[in-house]
């Protein structure tokens, strides 16, 4: 008769998840409201602003699309921006189907929770279960709340004089600020972070509304892809020791062929410590020995030891 295994940190785990789900649904709902009250100031009705959050739900593309209409842009430039922004969401999917595994119509909603969120829940946690669960914590969390703050938000805009005199306008640069400075961990992202800038900066006097976002995306992916093939042509690996380092590498973690002197030259068979070709037969330093010699010759003598 077979005995049930039961986890007994299961249900510890499950409520810690729950409770992080629980957290992050409502830290992102205050974001809600910020879009729910810009977009009705926009021009969007209060039905047009729930319909985002309901069918394309993607924070950063939402504000991207309110705010190049509202700056004068056309549709498709705001549709254009948003696929931009939302291509992230398309890689997060393919790391998590191997994870999640699911079919049919689970499988589509499971794709409408896919956001920033709750990707990040998933993919930081080791056991599986748990990761499972903190998808679908944290993005039925986040789907629920930013949904329930934009019908809110956007009621609200219409009670208050002037949304933007309490600086929602600046609620959504502050917000996409806030997560990218954590991402910047090198000097190559700064690069790409600091030509992005630049280019929307010099753009925005120049191109209609919403152009600028798409050249500074266009430019990032130049300095990312260039960035890493120039450190692949440079590139060294890194220095490895004890057990780290396999056998036949130098000091340095580089692999050594056989065969090769310690500065990594081609040895041919039978030359020298330096490489030099030494002879068949020769001596240690490369002189000539007969073949009948010792290893040390000896001066010769006479019978009466006269030299």
């Amino acid at each position: 008769m077979g005995v049930a295994v039961v986890d007994q940190e299961w249900p510890k785990a499950r409520r810690a998840v729950l409770a992080d789900a629980a957290g992050v649904g409502v830290a992102v709902g205050a974001l809600g409201l910020s879009f729910g009250a810009l977009a009705v100031v926009s021009g969007f009705s209060v039905w047009q602003t729930c319909a985002l959050s309901l069918l394309m739900f993607s924070g950063a593309s939402q504000f991207a699309v309110i705010g190049v209409l509202a700056a004068g842009g056309g549709a498709l430039t705001g549709a254009a921006t948003a696929t931009l922004l939302g291509v992230r969401n398309a890689l997060y999917g393919l790391n998590l189907s191997s994870l999640l595994r699911v079919r049919g119509l689970r499988r589509l909603f499971g794709a409408q929770l896919v956001i920033d969120e709750s990707s990040a829940m998933a993919l930081v946690r080791d056991e599986p279960r748990q990761a499972r669960l903190a998808f679908w914590a944290t993005g039925i969390s986040v789907f629920v709340f930013w949904n329930v703050a934009t019908l809110v938000g956007a009621f609200g805009a219409q009670v208050l004089p002037d949304p933007e005199a309490l600086g929602l306008d600046v609620a959504a640069p502050a917000a996409f600020l806030a997560l990218l400075m954590p991402r910047l961990r090198d000097r190559r992202l700064w690069a790409v972070a600091v030509a992005a800038a630049a280019t929307a900066l010099l753009t925005v006097p120049v191109l209609p509304a919403g152009l600028p976002v798409l050249a500074a995306g266009l430019v990032a992916v130049v300095v990312a892809l260039r960035g890493r093939r120039d450190a692949g042509r440079t590139g060294r690996a890194p220095a490895r020791t004890g057990a780290e380092r396999r056998e036949g590498a130098d000091p340095n973690g580089v692999d050594r062929p056989e065969g090769t002197d310690p500065n990594g030259v081609d040895r041919p068979e039978g030359a020298g410590p330096n490489g030099v070709d030494r002879p068949e037969g020769a001596g240690p330093n490369g002189v000539d020995r007969p073949e009948d010699a010792g290893a040390a010759p000896v001066p010769a003598t006479d019978r009466d030891g006269d030299r």
